[in-house]
């Protein structure tokens, strides 16, 4: 199966491209960026030189699209207006902006300021997070719509728990590195004597869009805090709940739900998982303590992998019934 990523000179584009370069079941054929138009992609990664994806040359947007599976990883807003072509045209997509993540229209409005994607696509995607959303669904899908990092990490530290124990009075307390913000962040929060040595929140309130998807995808209400730290990637979400459950109960809980979810590792309780255990490969580490009380789950994933690219790759080889680790079997960077 051939392969086009769209948007291929951002971060999510270009962690899609550092993964797929080497995956055994999928060619990557052409990559799109107006950025980098005309040139091969080393340029814009030079990571890639020497490999025959880098000599691969960006084409600008709006060409003729010949790939079978097609990687939208743009601005939200832009996939909206052209995944019904390329649906038409039998393509599967995956898109890893959030325009077809929330069911809520009037929420989505709410957060990202926009009107929302056609009733019809978003009737017709799926949301791609294969340990909640059962691996049929994502597998019979044309459409994906893959899940945001600060959701993948606090969903999968949730989701068992309120299911099967009511967890409530849900607080996630999250820090992430700067690649969150994206390639073209121009703010000067994010320029290095900004941003070095400092820790800073931010959507303090609620107000961070990632906060209804988190809801969407565990049932109930929560307070979620964000925070850039500095550092490239990764994402440390610290989760805190109401439940009379026991540490060794909850931990039980959460292997039972992922028993059969290979990027998922439950830890015992106690043995802390930092986001270096994870950087650059599609693991989500959890682990749990109790008060008798209160729960406390911590929950790390690297940013784009497991909360962009990997988790996009995850869908596409399910999608296409490939082994769904293909690509992905690498563990975390150490040091």
């Amino acid at each position: 199966m051939t392969v086009a990523i769209v948007g291929v000179t951002g971060y999510g584009g270009g962690e899609l491209a550092r993964l797929l370069a080497r995956h055994p079941g999928v060619e990557v054929t052409q990559v799109i960026s107006d950025s980098s138009a005309g040139k091969p992609l080393a340029s814009a990664f030079p990571g890639l030189a020497g490999t025959k994806l880098g000599k691969l040359v960006c084409e600008k947007k709006g060409g003729e699209i010949t790939a079978d599976v097609v990687f939208l990883a743009q601005e939200n807003g832009y996939a909206m207006t052209v995944a019904g072509a390329l649906l038409a045209q039998g393509k599967r997509v995956i898109d890893l902006s959030a325009d077809f993540r929330l069911t809520d229209t009037a929420a989505w409005e709410k957060f990202y300021k926009m009107p929302p994607a056609s009733p019809e696509l978003l009737a017709e995607a799926v949301y791609g997070m294969p340990e909640l959303v059962g691996k049929d669904k994502i597998a019979n899908a044309r459409l994906i719509a893959n899940p945001g990092c600060y959701v993948t990490a606090s969903s999968l530290a949730l989701a068992p728990l309120v299911k099967h124990h009511k967890l409530s009075g849900i607080i996630v307390d999250a820090k992430s590195g700067v690649s969150g913000a994206g390639r073209s962040k121009s703010d000067t929060i994010y320029r290095y004597a900004e941003m070095n040595e400092t820790v800073r929140p931010y959507a303090v309130g609620g107000g961070h869009r990632h906060t209804p998807e988190i809801e969407q995808n565990i049932g109930v209400s929560v307070l979620f805090t964000p925070h850039l730290v500095p550092m490239t990637r990764g994402i440390l979400a610290t989760c805190y709940g109401q439940t009379k459950a026991s540490a060794a109960e909850l931990t039980a809980t959460l292997r039972s739900a992922y028993a059969d979810c290979p990027f998922v590792v439950v830890r015992e309780p106690g043995d802390w998982p930092s986001t270096k255990d994870v950087a650059g490969s599609n693991f989500c580490h959890l682990a749990v303590a109790s008060t008798g009380e209160q729960t406390i789950v911590v929950s790390v994933i690297d940013n784009l992998v497991k909360g962009a690219a990997g988790q996009a790759i995850h869908n596409m080889n399910i999608m296409l019934g490939l082994d769904e680790t293909a690509g992905l079997e690498g563990g975390g960077l150490w040091p």
